[in-house]
Protein backbone atom coordinates (compact mmCIF):
# COMPACT_ATOMS: atom_id res chain seq x y z
CA UNK A 1 0.00 0.00 0.00
CA UNK A 2 1.04 3.58 -0.78
CA UNK A 3 0.13 7.06 0.57
CA UNK A 4 0.45 10.79 -0.32
CA UNK A 5 1.58 13.35 1.65
CA UNK A 6 1.40 17.23 1.64
CA UNK A 7 4.93 18.92 1.65
CA UNK A 8 5.44 22.77 1.46
CA UNK A 9 7.53 23.17 -1.67
CA UNK A 10 10.53 24.81 0.06
CA UNK A 11 10.79 21.57 2.00
CA UNK A 12 10.56 18.96 -1.43
CA UNK A 13 13.37 21.38 -2.31
CA UNK A 14 15.44 20.74 0.72
CA UNK A 15 14.84 17.16 0.49
CA UNK A 16 16.14 17.31 -3.35
CA UNK A 17 19.49 18.59 -1.71
CA UNK A 18 19.57 16.47 0.96
CA UNK A 19 19.08 18.76 3.73
CA UNK A 20 16.00 17.16 4.87
CA UNK A 21 16.05 13.40 5.33
CA UNK A 22 13.15 13.34 7.92
CA UNK A 23 9.19 14.59 6.82
CA UNK A 24 7.63 15.51 10.52
CA UNK A 25 3.44 14.43 11.14
CA UNK A 26 1.52 15.02 14.08
CA UNK A 27 -0.22 11.47 12.89
CA UNK A 28 1.11 8.62 10.85
CA UNK A 29 -0.82 5.48 8.64
CA UNK A 30 -2.39 2.70 10.49
CA UNK A 31 -1.83 0.40 7.78
CA UNK A 32 1.56 -0.95 6.40
CA UNK A 33 3.07 1.99 3.50
CA UNK A 34 5.75 1.26 1.08
CA UNK A 35 5.92 4.17 -0.84
CA UNK A 36 5.15 7.60 -0.45
CA UNK A 37 3.85 9.98 -2.76
CA UNK A 38 4.41 13.63 -2.41
CA UNK A 39 2.14 16.44 -3.18
CA UNK A 40 3.89 19.56 -3.45
CA UNK A 41 1.62 22.31 -2.10
CA UNK A 42 1.31 25.42 -3.07
CA UNK A 43 2.24 27.34 -5.43
CA UNK A 44 3.20 24.32 -7.26
CA UNK A 45 0.25 21.83 -6.29
CA UNK A 46 1.76 18.91 -8.43
CA UNK A 47 2.90 15.45 -7.39
CA UNK A 48 6.61 15.81 -7.71
CA UNK A 49 7.83 12.27 -6.92
CA UNK A 50 8.15 9.60 -4.39
CA UNK A 51 9.92 7.71 -1.35
CA UNK A 52 9.90 4.67 -0.08
CA UNK A 53 9.18 4.43 3.28
CA UNK A 54 12.00 3.52 5.65
CA UNK A 55 10.50 3.42 9.09
CA UNK A 56 9.04 5.81 11.70
CA UNK A 57 11.06 7.54 13.76
CA UNK A 58 8.23 8.10 17.01
CA UNK A 59 8.94 9.39 20.43
CA UNK A 60 9.10 11.98 22.68
CA UNK A 61 8.74 15.45 20.61
CA UNK A 62 11.60 16.86 22.46
CA UNK A 63 13.74 13.14 21.63
CA UNK A 64 12.54 12.76 18.10
CA UNK A 65 13.99 16.40 17.71
CA UNK A 66 17.45 15.50 19.11
CA UNK A 67 17.69 12.21 16.95
CA UNK A 68 16.64 14.16 13.67
CA UNK A 69 17.72 17.81 14.33
CA UNK A 70 21.10 17.60 11.82
CA UNK A 71 18.50 16.29 8.93
CA UNK A 72 15.46 17.58 9.89
CA UNK A 73 15.33 20.45 6.90
CA UNK A 74 13.88 22.69 9.24
CA UNK A 75 15.14 25.04 12.65
CA UNK A 76 14.29 24.27 16.17
CA UNK A 77 11.88 27.30 16.01
CA UNK A 78 9.81 25.66 13.42
CA UNK A 79 9.97 22.20 14.57
CA UNK A 80 8.96 23.41 18.26
CA UNK A 81 5.95 25.16 16.55
CA UNK A 82 5.03 22.44 14.78
CA UNK A 83 4.88 20.55 17.67
CA UNK A 84 3.43 22.67 19.92
CA UNK A 85 0.94 21.25 22.42
CA UNK A 86 2.23 18.13 21.42
CA UNK A 87 3.72 15.35 24.05
CA UNK A 88 4.73 13.39 20.84
CA UNK A 89 6.09 13.19 17.54
CA UNK A 90 6.66 11.38 14.07
CA UNK A 91 9.51 11.45 12.11
CA UNK A 92 9.04 9.73 8.29
CA UNK A 93 12.46 8.34 7.38
CA UNK A 94 12.93 9.53 3.65
CA UNK A 95 15.26 6.94 2.21
CA UNK A 96 15.33 8.14 -1.63
CA UNK A 97 13.51 10.61 -2.77
CA UNK A 98 12.63 9.61 -6.37
CA UNK A 99 11.56 12.79 -8.72
CA UNK A 100 9.24 12.80 -11.59
CA UNK A 101 10.53 13.90 -14.86
CA UNK A 102 7.03 15.58 -15.49
CA UNK A 103 5.30 16.24 -12.10
CA UNK A 104 1.59 15.26 -12.33
CA UNK A 105 -1.07 18.05 -11.69
CA UNK A 106 -3.83 16.03 -9.57
CA UNK A 107 -5.91 18.61 -10.16
CA UNK A 108 -6.71 17.28 -13.66
CA UNK A 109 -8.25 14.50 -12.02
CA UNK A 110 -12.15 14.83 -10.48
CA UNK A 111 -12.58 14.60 -7.16
CA UNK A 112 -8.89 15.31 -5.75
CA UNK A 113 -8.44 16.69 -2.58
CA UNK A 114 -5.26 17.30 -1.38
CA UNK A 115 -4.33 15.26 2.09
CA UNK A 116 -4.74 17.73 4.75
CA UNK A 117 -1.82 14.75 6.84
CA UNK A 118 -2.15 11.73 4.51
CA UNK A 119 -4.26 9.73 2.61
CA UNK A 120 -3.65 5.93 0.81
CA UNK A 121 -3.24 6.45 -3.01
CA UNK A 122 -5.58 3.40 -3.03
CA UNK A 123 -8.85 5.68 -1.87
CA UNK A 124 -8.14 8.72 -4.54
CA UNK A 125 -9.59 7.96 -8.51
CA UNK A 126 -9.44 5.22 -9.62
CA UNK A 127 -7.37 7.17 -12.87
CA UNK A 128 -5.35 8.78 -10.34
CA UNK A 129 -4.17 5.92 -8.53
CA UNK A 130 -3.51 4.05 -12.01
CA UNK A 131 -1.19 7.05 -12.90
CA UNK A 132 0.63 6.69 -9.95
CA UNK A 133 1.40 3.39 -9.90
CA UNK A 134 3.10 3.54 -13.35
CA UNK A 135 5.43 6.49 -12.29
CA UNK A 136 7.10 3.37 -9.97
Amino acid sequence: MDALVSIKPEFVRRILVGEKKYEYRKNIFKKDIQRIFVYSSSPEMRIVGYFDWAGTIFGNVNEVWEYTCDYAGIDANHYQKYFRNKEYAYALKIKKFIIFDEPINPWDYEGFKPPQSYCYTQNLKEELYEKLCSMV
